[in-house]
């Protein structure tokens, strides 16, 4: 069984019965006091951050992860439907564990879902995607001077800065990160 200090960023361990992600961690010996481990973790279950602190010699129990490539396929009320691509098996996500992500996935979408137990714990999104532009207001004659941009909405209906030459019906590729205009896509 793997001790306290084997904990690594990213790796999902059961503390006090509780199914948590490690967000940092930090392997400290202070002065001639016993070397520890801090770390933060983030609760599977509610969500919420904290922080604990463990002997560099106790044992931890660590959960397997399971990485997936999966397809955004429909929205099923509030709910979210994926499927795998090799299986078509459906998975059904709520709206608390895709948050901010709604503003970037369209039909087809691939997205990296992690498991812990069976059960979808994480979304992570491609770094950047294409979106299609469904509302451009006209820039105004003389706004060309410097590099201004204006207020445009896209498919998923997230509102972004981009350049003045950007139309209606355009396609974008979008940073996910920042929610930044890259640039054009041609179709």
């Amino acid at each position: 069984m793997p001790s306290g200090n084997d904990l690594r960023k990213g790796m999902a361990i059961k503390h006090k019965s509780e199914v948590a992600i490690v967000l940092e961690c930090q392997h400290r010996t202070p002065g001639n006091l016993r070397a520890f481990v801090q770390a933060t973790l983030r609760s599977i279950r509610t969500g919420k951050s904290f922080d604990i602190r463990l002997s560099s010699t106790e044992k931890i129990e660590v959960v397997p992860l399971d990485h997936r490539k999966m397809e955004y396929s429909y929205r099923d009320g509030e709910d979210f439907v994926f499927t795998d691509p090799d299986t078509y098996e459906p998975v059904t996500v709520t709206p608390e564990l895709v948050g901010n992500a709604v503003d970037y996935i369209v039909e087809n979408c691939i997205v990296e879902i992690t498991f812990i137990e069976e059960n979808p714990a994480v979304i992570e999104l491609p770094s950047s995607v294409v979106l299609t532009v469904t509302e451009s207001p006209e820039g105004v004659k003389g706004d060309s001077t410097t590099n201004v941009m204006k207020t445009i909405t896209l498919e998923t209906g997230k509102k972004i800065q981009a350049p003045l030459f950007i139309k209606t019906g355009e396609r974008l590729k979008v940073d996910t990160r920042e929610g930044k205009y890259m640039e054009r896509v041609n179709k």
